[in-house]
């Protein structure tokens, strides 16, 4: 034999018990985590009346067209649907690209008061959200911005978390890569655009899941500002469906079912990103 042959690793009894009953435990909660859409999906198919027979159905039913016509008479789910879109689509943009902004100058920019702005940056992550209804409401009154969509997108699009995040992301970017950039002719927008997004693409795609996830489910501030049913979105017309006396159970579990899909196809989107992300994140932490 001219080359000696490793022996196979052999693992110990216990080691290998310990894996197969972690699997087993990652099995057992992905399948009780999963069941909460699975019945979702269900109660989508039947009639309100159906599913508080005994014992439930645990089978699909035949209502789902009745219930999608219903719920488009009801609501007009496909209005605030777009409605939900855009206002997500457009908050998300913004603010993320004011994050970025935001936290390179943080970053990577030197003046008198950096240290004191980032503190306050921090404090501001500190207060309740209950606190700034009342002046907020009144700011977006003062101005006639009542019932339109600008007051949903616009008083939020700085977000404290999304400037720290993207912060820290810029914080170890190699300062030589910015100085050849300006010694080559590149502006700043131009140098932040080109050279520096490019390589923080992970830390980004997870701040655009946070932040659409956020503004889609978002339902007080929504509540408050909009007043006209065909501006409403989809968590503040799906709660119009919740009566004193009845409630469409039905409808609900169908609405959530497909507001759910845009944020399954963003994951998808941007998995990849989000995993990196928060990988990265949790070593430079």
């Amino acid at each position: 034999m001219t080359a000696l042959q490793q022996a196979p690793v052999r693992i110990h009894p216990a080691r290998r018990a310990g894996r197969y009953l972690t699997r087993l435990l990652l099995a057992a909660g992905a399948v009780v985590s999963l069941v909460p859409f699975l019945w979702m999906a269900i109660a989508a198919t039947h009639s309100t009346s159906e599913l508080f027979h005994s014992p439930p159905p645990f089978l699909p039913g035949g209502r789902l067209l009745d219930n999608l016509v219903r719920l488009q008479d009801t609501i007009g789910f496909g209005r605030v649907l777009l409605n939900s879109v855009g206002i997500a689509v457009v908050h998300t943009v913004l603010s993320s690209l004011i994050s970025a902004m935001c936290g390179y100058g943080l970053a990577k920019y030197r003046f008198r008061g950096r240290g004191l702005l980032l503190g306050a940056v921090l404090a501001t992550m500190m207060i309740p959200f209950q606190v700034l209804l009342v002046p907020l409401f009144q700011m977006m009154a003062s101005i006639g911005w009542i019932d339109s969509y600008q007051a949903v997108v616009l008083p939020f699009l700085a977000n404290s978390f999304g400037i720290l995040l993207m912060r820290q992301s810029f914080v170890d970017f190699p300062d030589e890569l910015l100085e050849s950039a300006r010694i080559d002719g590149s502006g700043e927008l131009r140098t932040f655009y080109q050279v520096v997004l490019p390589c923080v693409r992970p830390q980004l795609g997870a701040l655009v899941i946070f932040t659409f996830m956020a503004q889609w489910n978002s339902f007080i501030w929504p509540l408050l500002m909009l007043n006209s049913e065909d501006k409403y979105t989809v968590p503040v017309a799906l709660n119009t469906l919740t009566g004193l006396s009845h409630v469409d159970y039905s409808g609900l579990m169908l609405g959530s079912l497909l507001a759910t899909l845009p944020l399954m196809l963003l994951f998808l989107l941007f998995q990849r990103q989000f995993v990196a992300g928060l990988l990265g994140g949790a070593v430079k932490g």
